[in-house]
């Protein structure tokens, strides 16, 4: 959690329709994941979020309800184990009540030479940055059918579309879940069902910045970016609320790009 829910309230913008809606984030005790529950949270949402990670998790619970927002529910959730995380699903739906806001985020980007990939790392990247986006999706869309409509949010990523060597695990998940998200909102839009992808470009997590950001990779954001600035997960944030809440009504199977105009 980076701070950004509450960072120049006022400025920003709030979301009546995101008031009491349960959002479900996947992935979501550090990085992308924390920002995007502090910010649905500090939207009056009923937030409920997995992870694997428990320290944090709890953490962010904690930090969350210190403001004054409604707490979040965690939930230890493993996203590989995709029956496990199906039956979670529905745990969090019978505590909360019918998810009509999905974010799957939960994704791992290993880097590794073509080479060094065997059949099972090949597997255990697809297990983590694609499969569990479907399961997700297909566990909550009868209840977002059932309440009238629902949006459901896949994370893409920048290194689908531009050149970085060492994560072809990672890009093809990623590319496949620009294509998921064109299917899924082809054919669940009937039932008012939104599908919609966020592709972030290089984002300023603590991750990220311990390390991957270095004198090297600030020159290419530097070189690379239309605008001179670094990417921040409220950024990001942002955008995913708006695409959340019912003031994009009629937007769906699009990619949404936040890379400071890298792409």
């Amino acid at each position: 959690m980076n701070g950004g829910a509450g960072v120049g309230a006022g400025r920003f913008a709030t979301y009546p329709s995101l008031r009491d809606a349960v959002v479900l984030v996947s992935g979501g005790a550090t990085g992308l994941g924390a920002e995007f529950v502090a910010q649905f949270a500090a939207q009056g949402a009923r937030v409920a979020f997995v992870d694997v990670q428990e320290e944090p998790a709890r953490e962010l619970v904690e930090a969350v309800a210190a403001t004054g927002a409604p707490r979040p529910l965690f939930r230890r959730a493993d996203v590989t184990d995709l029956e496990g995380y199906r039956r979670v699903i529905g745990e969090v739906a019978g505590e909360l009540g019918p998810v009509t806001v999905l974010v799957n985020n939960a994704a791992v980007d290993t880097r590794r030479p073509t080479a060094e990939v065997d059949v099972a790392a090949w597997d255990a990247g697809m297990r983590v940055n694609l499969d569990h986006h479907f399961v997700a999706a297909t566990a909550v869309a009868p209840m977002m059918r059932a309440a009238g409509g629902g949006s459901i949010v896949n994370l893409g990523s920048i290194s689908t579309h531009v050149k970085l060597r060492d994560l072809v695990v990672y890009r093809t998940a990623k590319s496949a879940v620009e294509g998921l998200t064109r299917a899924l909102a082809l054919e669940l839009g009937a039932d008012s069902i939104r599908v919609n992808c966020v592709i972030p470009g290089w984002v300023m997590t603590a991750r990220q910045l311990r390390d991957w950001v270095d004198a090297e990779a600030e020159a290419v954001l530097d070189r690379e970016q239309s605008l001179p600035l670094r990417v921040q997960p409220q950024d990001v944030a942002r955008l995913l609320l708006w695409l959340a809440a019912e003031d994009s009504r009629a937007c769906t199977g699009q990619d949404w790009v936040v890379d400071g105009g890298w792409m």
